[in-house]
């Protein structure tokens, strides 16, 4: 018997983004949608809040997880989760997006495999 993934979960720290971006929660439609787009998942729908005197949360659930963004443009923080599943979806796609439209000047990411099971 082998092992198989059903999943993978990209936990990503930008540190370093311009205030004024993580501001922006169009900005943040506009990246979670097209990060979508990107790693060829299936839009199941949408949330986003601004927070008074600063960042933004938005989630994208998709059929296959979710990606969301987390920011505090007072430290020049966002954080991310990029979490597919199958092997249709590539997060490493939608994390490409973050990077070109957020520019850190530092990221961290940590690959988590979800749901390692026997086949």
């Amino acid at each position: 018997m082998g092992m198989k993934t059903l999943g993978r979960h990209l936990v990503v720290e930008m540190h370093g983004v311009q205030s004024i971006l993580l501001h922006d929660i169009s900005l943040a439609k506009k990246v979670l949608r097209e990060s979508v787009e990107a790693c060829k998942a299936t839009f199941m729908g949408e949330h986003y809040t601004f927070f008074p005197g600063g960042g933004v949360s938005g989630i994208i659930v998709i059929a296959e997880s979710h990606i969301s963004i987390h920011t505090w443009p007072e430290h020049r923080y966002a954080a991310l989760d990029i979490f597919t599943c199958g092997n249709q979806v590539d997060p490493w796609r939608a994390y490409d997006v973050f990077l070109k439209y957020y520019s850190p000047s530092k990221v961290s990411v940590t690959e988590i495999k979800r749901g390692i099971v026997e086949v």
